[in-house]
């Protein structure tokens, strides 16, 4: 997925603290590699395998280095990096850029951002950043809450009750993450991550009522603005056939992740709400190692072998 300058500075410009100081108009510049390159060697006239589809970040070395150089030759050097067609400038430690790196990123279509970050830092949580932005994602139906750290998918048909059960919940404290449509993304680590569509976040629709602002009623601790999904909840119309165990735990596939799947039943004066909060728990305390049904289904299976053997 190729992103911008520009998609860098939205997603990163409080969290990294970057100001753009040249080439604001060249921010649509691609980044087609996630990772930042330090142009050391490239500075020294030696191109080959240089790494030109990166952001290019000037620390302490490479202003130093400059600093080494005679007026003539730095510019040498630093034009010859500009001609390799890079996306972008990011000097660190907020040092101020040299006459000639200005001049040269107006006439190669260069822009330059500036941070006060250290240089290892800064490299650190922009790799985090960039993996973010570029990571595959998907928009899928459903209500997405946090519940005591879980992350809980609501999904079922229109009408059956979603939005209804995550208010509920919502009044119990807990905290809605996206409301009817959840965007996903899959993170390096196999886990996958909700967040709410930036025009609808922290809006929700009661049917009957209309839109609601999350956060107005019920205050800021009443929303988040992502999560790790931990289990996804069908609510669907009784069937007489649901699980009655839990011994043999039904999963779904997002992104390629297998995520645990509860079916709920939804009956009328049921407490969907307290339902949920409950598998929320139950599925916490598996991640814990402590599952309930296959615990009890041992014990079964151990007293009806010692019955056997007694027997036998």
């Amino acid at each position: 997925m190729a992103i911008t300058v520009q998609d860098f500075l939205d997603e990163g410009a409080e969290r990294l603290s970057l100001s753009v100081i040249a080439g604001e108009e060249f921010l649509d510049n691609k980044l087609l590699e996630i990772a930042m390159n330090r142009p050391g060697l490239a500075l020294t006239g030696f191109f080959q395998y240089f790494a030109d589809k990166r952001l290019q970040i000037f620390g302490l070395a490479e202003f130093t280095y400059l600093k080494s150089l005679t007026e003539k030759e730095k510019r040498k050097r630093l034009q010859g990096l500009f001609e390799q067609q890079i996306p972008g400038i990011i000097i660190t430690r907020n040092r101020k850029a040299s006459a000639e790196i200005l001049e040269l990123a107006e006439v190669f279509k260069v822009p330059v951002i500036r941070t006060p970050m250290v240089t290892m830092n800064f490299v650190n949580e922009s790799t985090v950043l960039l993996e973010k932005l570029t990571a595959p994602r998907e928009r899928i139906q459903g209500t997405t809450m946090e519940v005591m750290g879980v992350g809980v998918l609501l999904r079922g048909d229109p009408g059956i009750g979603k939005s209804e059960t995550a208010l509920s919940l919502i009044e119990r404290g807990y905290s809605l993450v996206s409301d009817d449509v959840t965007e996903i993304r899959r993170t390096s680590r196999g886990r996958i991550v909700c967040w709410a569509n930036e025009i609808t976040r922290y809006h929700m629709e009661i049917r009957g009522l209309g839109i609601i602002h999350v956060p107005s009623l019920f205050g800021v601790a009443s929303i988040r603005r992502q999560t790790e999904l931990d289990v996804v909840i069908d609510l669907k119309p009784p069937s007489g056939d649901e699980d009655r165990t839990g011994v043999h735990p039904d999963t779904v596939e997002l992104m390629g992740v297998e995520i645990p799947c509860i079916t709920l039943p939804v009956r009328s004066g049921r407490d969907m709400a307290n339902i949920v909060e409950v598998a929320a728990l139950n599925q916490k305390l598996k991640e814990l190692g402590h599952d309930a049904a296959k615990e009890l289904d041992d014990k079964v299976i151990s007293r009806l072998t010692r019955g056997r053997v007694s027997h036998g």
